[in-house]
């Protein structure tokens, strides 16, 4: 299988990207004119010839493997393709696609991608990443980082992670406007605990168990400081690094370095820009206060926990305390309700992230199940990150229709294959009153004769735009402030007809003209708590940021 797979990819890729190669893999001796030039070959036609190599490839998979190919030998052919059909391309480049390309990784190489850093290596990343920035022609503005070791709920993927990074990296130039010369993706090879990946033949990555924590933070910590010296104005993104990895990783050089983990804050953002918007539209439907909603949490991992933290920002504009924010929220895990009295947290057993969000309040009783905690808490919002197909099921999902006109439900779980509930179900089974976003893309429905639009909590809408404001206004770090700030601007972002569609977010072919009202959002509080040290950008109003973030993007 592997094989096949492999020989197809070689034989679609080779005869399309090479046309003078022969038949039996020999050029073709050259072809001498006497008194006519070689034919002129204008961008258009290439864009149009790109186009139709893609409508011939018979899978996603094969499409994204040419478009890696096309990426590396020709950005600008590359990113005016993605330009002229974002929509269409997006599932290609990144998700679902790219889960599949991470998965099969070793199996579709081509090439390098990127930086590939070893943790056999980790005593020489200070002299490797100063003569690989000594070597470059452009320094990288963004570095997107990953270990590889939870990869789109994937599982640990160890080297495959490298898709990752270049796939975010492509989203940074598409929609948030990053010069795609100054883009840089790294992977930071600890090893995998995936023993079928560890023993393929065709493995490219350490044969080796992941490293433990304690050695990782020593890599890391010599990477962290390493970077920041080899490219010292650069944004620094962490993804898909496993939750116990990522929140330390996070907690410890937020303060330190300009960066920002993707999985907790980007997530945080761009469902709490969702929330915003559903909250009111949920509010205006049943006449209770926006402070009054209440939220249960199905997953319990690094992206629900940032998640949660970031909605509690939702609460404290409402007037609460953060004591009294965090009361709004329940989180269930593989073992239930995380409460004070559950055995494994009594025995001192519970992941130290999980800890913020235990509840004191159950009276010594324990609620196993989703459908036993929607019947003791009554929420007015859903929200999953379990990664678990099918998790949010029919019972759950009609008693949330019974118990709110409109409930909001968010199945965020990203591929579509780890999503909890699909948007034809939603609509199914609360009657059409669903406020509907996942994490993955799903298609408009057409229900009593009106078009459903799904709402995508897509970290897309997002994370350009806070790595590319922080850049522009010279951030010496991504605060907490500022990632709430680009949640915010996005649901400031929806446009008048977006809203009387009752959409949550605005739509991805707006996604430049968003990533720009986002940056402006983030430079402007990055200004307000004096991190900023763009001094070009003080004193403009909001309109004025966001016209200079909109010239300062690069287009293909």
């Amino acid at each position: 299988m592997a094989a096949t797979l492999t020989q197809a990819i070689s034989s679609f890729t080779n005869g399309i990207l090479d046309p003078s190669t022969s038949a039996n893999g020999n050029r073709p001796k050259p072809i001498h004119r006497s008194s006519s030039p070689h034919p002129l070959v204008s961008s258009e036609q290439n864009l149009l010839r790109l186009k139709a190599h893609l409508q011939n490839l018979p899978t996603d998979l094969l499409k994204h493997v040419h478009l890696s190919k096309i990426r590396r030998e020709d950005p600008d052919l590359y990113f005016s393709a993605i330009r002229d059909d974002l929509t269409g391309l997006a599932p290609i480049v990144y998700t679902p696609t790219v889960g599949e390309a991470c998965q099969k990784y070793s199996h579709i190489y081509q090439g390098p991608e990127g930086l590939y850093l070893s943790i056999d290596d980790k005593d020489r990343i200070t002299e490797i990443l100063a003569e690989y920035a000594a070597n470059l022609s452009t320094t990288p503005q963004i570095l997107v980082v990953t270990d590889g070791s939870r990869i789109l709920g994937l599982g640990d993927l160890g080297i495959g992670g490298m898709g990752i990074s270049v796939g975010k990296l492509n989203l940074y130039v598409a929609g948030g406007g990053v010069n795609p010369h100054g883009t840089l993706p790294v992977v930071l090879d600890m090893g995998t605990n995936t023993e079928s990946i560890r023993n393929d033949p065709l493995y490219i990555g350490l044969r080796r168990p992941r490293a433990s924590l304690e050695e990782a933070t020593e890599f890391m910590d010599a990477f962290m400081a390493a970077a920041s010296k080899a490219f010292p104005k650069a944004v620094i993104q962490h993804e898909d690094f496993y939750s116990e990895a990522a929140f330390a990783f996070l907690e410890k050089y937020k303060n330190q370095y300009r960066m920002f983990n993707d999985d907790i804050e980007g997530t945080g953002s761009v469902i709490l820009g969702g929330f915003m918007a559903a909250a009111k539209q949920a509010s205006a439907a049943s006449g209770k206060a926006l402070k009054d909603h209440k939220v249960v949490f199905l997953g319990g991992g690094s992206a629900a926990v940032g998640v949660a933290k970031e909605m509690m920002n939702f609460f404290k504009m409402q007037g609460l305390t953060e004591d009294e924010a965090r009361e709004r929220f329940w989180l269930i895990d593989t073992k239930g309700l995380i409460t004070s009295t559950r055995p494994d947290v009594v025995a001192g057993k519970l992941a130290s992230h999980k800890k913020y969000f235990i509840r004191n309040d159950t009276e010594g009783k324990e609620y196993p199940s989703l459908a036993d905690v929607v019947e003791y808490v009554k929420p007015t919002a859903l929200v999953g990150l379990s990664t678990t197909f099918g998790a949010f099921e029919e019972n759950v999902v009609r008693r949330m229709a019974e118990l709110n006109q409109a409930p909001i439900i968010f199945p965020l779980s990203n591929p579509t294959s780890k999503c909890e509930l699909s948007f034809g179900d939603a609509l199914e089974w609360t009657d059409g009153k669903v406020l509907f976003a996942s994490g993955s893309p799903y298609a408009p429905i057409t229900r009593d004769g009106k078009l459903r639009e799904p709402g995508q909590g897509n970290n897309f809408l997002v994370f350009p735009g806070i790595g590319f404001g922080a850049l522009q206004a010279g951030a010496t770090k991504v605060s907490e402030g500022m990632i709430t700030a680009s949640a915010i601007a996005l649901s400031e972002a929806l446009n008048e007809e977006e809203k009387k569609a009752g959409l949550l977010y605005p739509r991805l072919d707006r996604i430049r003209e968003v990533s720009a009202k986002v940056a402006a959002g983030v430079v402007k509080k990055a200004q307000e708590e004096g991190l900023a040290t763009n001094t070009k950008l003080e004193g403009l109003d909001e309109e004025a940021l966001v016209k200079e973030m909109t010239a300062a993007q690069w287009n293909a």
